[in-house]
């Protein structure tokens, strides 16, 4: 049985008798079921009876049933209702549109909507580059997907990716200020989720692709980024390659080893493996003495293979000089690094210790990684998973509410490798040379300046031919995400 999770946390309200060890026997009960009490609140009590309403973690449904019908065994327990927290939260959605004016008259009326706001309209006509000044397109960002590949789930469709979708933006708005909406496509079409998201893009100044399944992914990346003047970030993609070399930077500063001189065997070539692969080169990765070996399910990738993807023949062509030959078992052994966005249980505890002294090891499927990371601990210097529960949690919430800042405030058009990597080397930064050591690698989301810091080195990378105008905010000294100043004169836009 997996863990107690507080992502699997329910709620029971009973009632039981006044005496002084029926607490203490419930908790007992709980945690012998292996539940974890988190918290305990008296919410009634008389003379004979006690009302409790208790709050613990477990391991899924299954277990919290199990549970909650040991404790009807209890002496005197009467069991009232019982609340599963997760769908507590997300009851109703986790989003809400709210006018940012109040309309309490005529006069606001007329300003917020006709006649004052056809003067808007005009001068937009006039000038299209005033929609980011006078609409919500200049802070609004898409959070788009076709259902096709949610979280580790799978195939799940439009409507089941919503409540992800929702929770991206919810997340843009904690982390960074923007407003993102959910945008779930019924069709998983290349042509029609290409249609569609160009046919929408007027609204928005940010497009974040989001749960879309590879290859599919890279061509509609890829013509997205050709047919709209916004930035199409996948997350999946960049976001991962983001956040893994800005730890990996760091890795490899706890160890002493330089990038381009370092053996790194990647297993994962999908959406996030290619995006990691090519930012690991983009940076350095191979450059020296060192190499990029990727092992998909079928084994190495090498010139040699036949009945490779299309998709694959870029990785094959600049990766793995040496033709490498064999599983990620085999390519694993001598490595320096071993960066897994791929499956769970696929390495053990002997396959890490067959790496090469001070071996950094990024396991980071979720929510099972590619090898325990407990075990690979025991054998490697640094260990990085996905995971919230663990040192060095490899999260893309570290990257994508700062790189869109960024982009916004710069007013971009599109996001490139230099912006990238500039994001990358901005959050690798947030750990100063005196914090860094095996079990800290990577700043927590909830540090004050990662967001602030990526989306300023962002800003400053965009380049003036990925921009719609000169960037704002780093040069006005404008915090950022703060509103710009609306200019008064003649064009009265």
């Amino acid at each position: 049985m997996a863990p107690p999770s507080l992502s699997n946390s329910i709620t029971v309200r009973l009632e039981l008798p006044a005496r002084p060890r029926a607490v203490s026997e419930l908790t007992a009960a709980i945690e012998a079921g292996g539940g974890t009490v988190t918290a305990l609140d008296v919410t009634a009590s008389g003379h004979d009876r006690v009302r409790v309403d208790v709050t613990c973690a477990v391991a899924d449904t299954a277990h919290a049933d199990t549970l909650v019908d040991s404790l009807r065994t209890l002496p005197g327990v009467a069991i009232g209702k019982v609340s599963d927290r997760t769908f507590l939260v997300h009851l109703g959605g986790k989003l809400r549109i709210e006018s940012k004016l109040p309309i309490r008259n005529r006069d606001d009326l007329s300003l917020v909507y006709t006649p004052g706001v056809a003067r808007i309209c005009q001068a937009i006509v006039d000038d299209p580059e005033d929609a980011r000044r006078l609409t919500i397109k200049r802070n609004t960002v898409a959070v788009v997907t076709d259902g096709s590949a949610v979280l580790g789930l799978g195939n799940l469709g439009p409507l089941a990716a919503l409540p992800v979708m929702e929770g991206k933006a919810a997340l843009f708005k904690r982390f960074a200020g923007i407003d993102a909406f959910p945008i779930c496509l019924d069709t998983q079409d290349t042509e029609e989720i290409i249609a569609a998201v160009t046919a929408i893009a007027p609204v928005f100044a940010g497009i974040n692709l989001e749960d879309i399944s590879a290859p599919r992914c890279f061509e509609i990346e890829a013509r997205l980024r050709e047919a709209l003047d916004i930035p199409v970030f996948h997350d999946d993609q960049h976001g991962t390659a983001i956040v893994v070399v800005a730890a990996l930077t760091n890795a490899l500063k706890v160890v002493g080893k330089p990038l381009p001189d370092v053996r790194i065997t990647m297993a994962g070539a999908g959406a996030a493996g290619n995006a990691v692969l090519r930012l690991l080169l983009a940076a350095g990765a191979g450059t020296g003495t060192g190499e990029v070996v990727v092992a998909d399910e079928h084994g190495v990738l090498h010139a040699g293979r036949t009945g490779l993807h299309d998709s694959l023949a870029w990785t094959v062509a600049n990766t793995n000089p040496r033709g490498v030959t064999g599983t990620v078992k085999e390519a694993v052994v001598g490595a320096d690094v071993f960066i897994g966005v791929s499956a769970p249980n696929i390495l053990d505890g002997a396959d890490i210790a067959a790496m090469a002294d001070d071996a950094v090891v990024f396991a980071l499927a979720n929510p099972v990684p590619e090898v325990d990371p407990s075990v690979a601990a025991e054998h490697a210097a640094v260990v990085a998973t996905g995971r919230s529960d663990a040192a060095n949690q490899i999260n893309n919430v570290l990257v994508f509410p700062g790189v869109f800042r960024g982009l916004l405030d710069a007013r971009s058009t599109a996001i490139t490798e230099q912006t990238m990597l500039a994001a990358a080397l901005a959050l690798a930064g947030v750990v100063e040379d005196a914090q860094l050591n095996p079990a800290y690698i990577i700043p927590s989301v909830f540090h004050p300046d990662v967001a602030t810091v990526v989306a300023l080195a962002v800003a400053a990378a965009v380049t003036p031919r990925d921009a719609a105008v000169a960037p704002a905010t780093p040069a006005s000294g404008q915090p950022v995400g703060a509103p710009e100043p609306v200019a008064v004169g003649a064009d009265e836009g």
